[in-house]
């Protein structure tokens, strides 16, 4: 293993600079923290390069055995370049650079949510987890979403964007997606014209949320085949994005049971 003492270092530099979207592009990498999070990575074999807090080698010996079979650049940083490096409160010892996966070129299945202009990395990543643990087909995102491998979307996927398919496209992209499957768009909205979710055929279909605070695009909402809303107590404020899709997913779910 390298050692790293200097955050001047070209390598540490690389982490630093993944911080931002365009070098993510460019470079088609992203950054990978916490134990789980490296460990999947890893595993996978999307790590590219793994850093390890001095002192700790022990601790990630089994890490460290895999990643170095599998080809992955490996570095000893200190305690100074380690907290130099990561976004987390309380560093774990532990970051990776990882690959940015391959998005799906084409998309099997009936259960779809699509997110549209949700610009919070943190709901962006929570619904991710979501669709994945009730087994949604696909999450789509459309419009001007959070960007995917931001470091805050990242640690709220959990791992999730390892194992979900995820599709970034345009909303005509997306309409031609539906049609291609042959998929109906339900769109959630706070309009008379919305049904109870309960009471709507949500399996096959796919469904679309909005930000919180705008709610869906009147482009979007104008292409929905129907509109539903989650029943609430009078009074009762909207629920954030990533509770309301977590909602609509557990319903489509269940009727697909």
């Amino acid at each position: 293993m390298k050692e790293i003492t200097s955050v001047h270092n070209a390598a540490v530099q690389l982490l630093r600079e993944l911080q931002k979207p365009r070098a993510r592009r460019e470079n088609g990498l992203f950054v990978c923290e916490s134990a789980k999070l490296v460990g999947e990575a890893v595993a996978l074999r999307l790590a590219q390069a793994l850093f390890i807090e001095k002192g700790r080698e022990a601790e990630y010996a089994p890490m460290i055995g895999q990643a170095e079979s599998a080809g992955c650049e490996l570095y000893v940083v200190s305690m100074a370049v380690m907290q130099a490096v990561s976004t987390a409160k309380t560093p774990q010892g532990v970051v990776c650079t990882a690959r940015i996966p391959q998005p799906p070129k084409a998309l099997a299945g009936r259960r779809l949510v699509a997110l549209d202009g949700v610009q919070d990395p943190g709901n962006v990543g929570t619904v991710i987890r979501t669709a994945n643990a009730l087994g949604m087909d696909a999450v789509v995102l459309t419009g001007a979403c959070a960007d995917l491998y931001s470091p805050k979307t990242v640690r709220a996927a959990m791992g999730a964007l390892f194992r979900q398919p995820v599709l970034t496209c345009s909303m005509d992209e997306l309409m031609q997606l539906l049609h291609a499957h042959g998929l109906k768009l339900y769109g959630a909205a706070l309009t008379d014209a919305a049904q109870d979710l309960r009471r709507a055929p949500l399996s096959p279909a796919a469904v679309a949320i909005g930000s919180e605070g705008r709610g869906l695009s009147a482009q979007l909402l104008a292409q929905c085949d129907g509109q539903i809303i989650i029943p609430m107590q009078p009074g009762a404020e909207s629920l954030n994005a990533a509770v309301a899709a977590a909602v609509v997913m557990w319903e489509i779910a269940r009727a697909g049971m």
